[in-house]
């Protein structure tokens, strides 16, 4: 097969945890080629979407990890599969590049996630298609509203509908302490619509990350724990990752969802868990595949592997 990455520059890779470097690594092992391009290299030119693409080889060295050919233009339809891995901001030039990814679809690419579900699952929002499982939570930009639902919970999670890595969340308890700064910050003076979440107190076990592939969950989640007096669990806010077997709820929630979200053309999605409740769907760009493999030695990208090579064959 000819896989293709639509990915940040090689070069920020860090491949001791990276998981697109953990999903290219076991595509070459499987013999097939491997392509990378950035979102940068698209364009859409007398109704083709291509763009100027580079087939990588991997050299095994930690540092010095690949080696790339020079660009050539090529449609994306060339491919058995363009595997969509750009991390976030999910801001208007992403909305572009699924535009764009949509219309290569429309001439016969094969592309994982599917660009209309990712723009269509917002990554805090989606949560609300499957309120059984979450916390109570408000989403407004009206500062009236935010401050009668921290009336009502007291301990409350704020926090921006476009971050990522835990940027921009704000924990405030019942005493009420900055929270008019916080509401009048988040919301940019009630211009931007912001999520409240009642405050879920098992986070100090972690925050889990579930990964569903083609509608089936990994068996190990990676927990995130907050350390020291910090509430994120995030990883890039200095979390610590744990694997850990899904407990029987967690696996619940997985087996929920993931035959919907699969349904929908989501291929990946990594489900973020605190406690018993369903926190984000993630559908960018999931990660944690080598925290997993290394700590309880499940490979996570030879089930996404086999995933690619299934839904690429149309099976």
């Amino acid at each position: 097969m000819k896989i293709a990455f639509l990915a940040d520059p090689l070069s920020g890779f860090k491949t001791y945890k990276d998981s697109t470097f953990a999903m290219m690594r076991e595509a070459a092992r499987r013999g097939h080629a491997v392509y990378a391009f950035e979102q940068r290299d698209m364009a859409l030119e007398e109704g083709i979407v291509s763009a100027d693409i580079a087939q990588i080889t991997l050299t095994g060295e930690a540092d010095d990890w690949y080696r790339a050919a020079p660009k050539a233009a090529m449609r994306l339809s060339e491919f058995d599969a363009v595997i969509q891995r750009k991390d976030p901001p999910f801001d208007m030039e992403y909305v572009y590049g699924t535009y764009l990814l949509e219309l290569a679809e429309r001439q016969g690419a094969r592309i994982f996630n599917k660009p209309s579900a990712i723009r269509d699952h917002n990554e805090k929002l989606a949560i609300a298609q499957f309120t059984e499982f979450t916390s109570p939570t408000l989403v407004t930009s009206d500062a009236a509203r935010l401050r009668a639902f921290h009336a009502k919970h007291g301990d409350v999670i704020f926090k921006p509908l476009d971050g990522m890595g835990g940027a921009g969340i704000f924990r405030i308890g019942a005493d009420g302490m900055n929270l008019g700064s916080v509401i009048e910050t988040l919301t940019g003076n009630g211009a931007r619509t912001i999520m409240a979440q009642r405050y879920i107190p098992e986070i100090v076990k972690g925050d889990k990350r579930i990964l569903v592939i083609d509608g089936k969950p990994v068996p190990f989640a990676l927990a995130r724990i907050p350390q020291g007096s910090e509430i994120r669990g995030n990883l890039a806010a200095g979390g610590i990752g744990v694997a850990q077997p899904l407990s029987a709820h967690d696996l619940h929630i997985a087996e929920t969802l993931g035959p919907v979200l699969a349904e929908r053309g989501l291929l990946l999605v990594g489900l973020d868990v605190i406690g018993d409740c369903l926190t984000e769907v993630n559908v960018t760009s999931p990660t944690c595949f080598q925290e997993i493999f290394d700590q309880a030695g499940f490979d996570v990208a030879a089930m996404f592997i086999d995933a690619v090579e299934r839904r690429s064959q149309g099976k």
